[in-house]
């Protein structure tokens, strides 16, 4: 008779959805949203609800304090050198976590194979191939790990958004790097 060991701890996922995080990530969406499609990618700082009432007083009635994160919008950044410009993003200790939200084009996967290696030519294609599809991507993480993602596609389906930590992983990488 053959022994067959026990199976061991099941693996940890690579990305764990934080639900709090979750929430601030709809709600930089939301924002973005609001001025519509065809908008430059937007980066949110998010910081505890509770400690930005503590040190600004004055905006408690402007916030909810039920809320874990607060996003907080800066400066538009520009579609052309997103990765680079992400390089250069370090935050302050009081930042727990940041948000970017951005439009995509989404390709079927057998699009996306054959698609050129080089990342602006496979722009330039995805950009204009027939069975592209336009979406809002939101990513979040968080300065401890914890990461979310929502992506809401233009068109008829845009009030229900997928959601999950791993939908979009390297950009999850990218902005887990601005922390370090």
């Amino acid at each position: 008779m053959t022994s067959v060991p026990p199976p061991g701890p099941p693996a940890a996922p690579a990305f764990l959805e934080d639900p709090f995080l979750a929430v601030a990530v709809s709600e930089a969406e939301e924002f973005v949203g609001t001025a519509g499609w065809d908008q430059q990618p937007q980066l949110f700082a998010l910081v505890r609800t509770a400690e930005l009432i503590a040190t600004q007083p004055e905006v408690a009635g402007h916030l909810d304090p039920g809320v874990v994160y607060t996003p907080i919008a800066q400066d538009p950044l520009p579609s052309a050198g997103l990765p680079e410009k992400l390089q250069q993003i370090a935050w302050p200790p009081a930042v727990a976590g940041c948000v970017l939200v951005q439009e995509i084009v989404v390709l079927p996967p057998s699009a996306q194979d054959a698609l050129p290696d080089d990342p602006a030519a496979a722009a330039a294609v995805a950009a204009v191939h027939p069975e592209r599809t336009e979406a809002r991507l939101a990513v979040g993480v968080l300065r401890d790990g914890g990461a979310a993602c929502l992506m809401r596609l233009r068109g008829d389906d845009a009030d229900t958004p997928l959601r999950g930590a791993d939908l979009a992983p390297n950009l999850v990488e990218a902005l887990r790097l601005t922390f370090q």
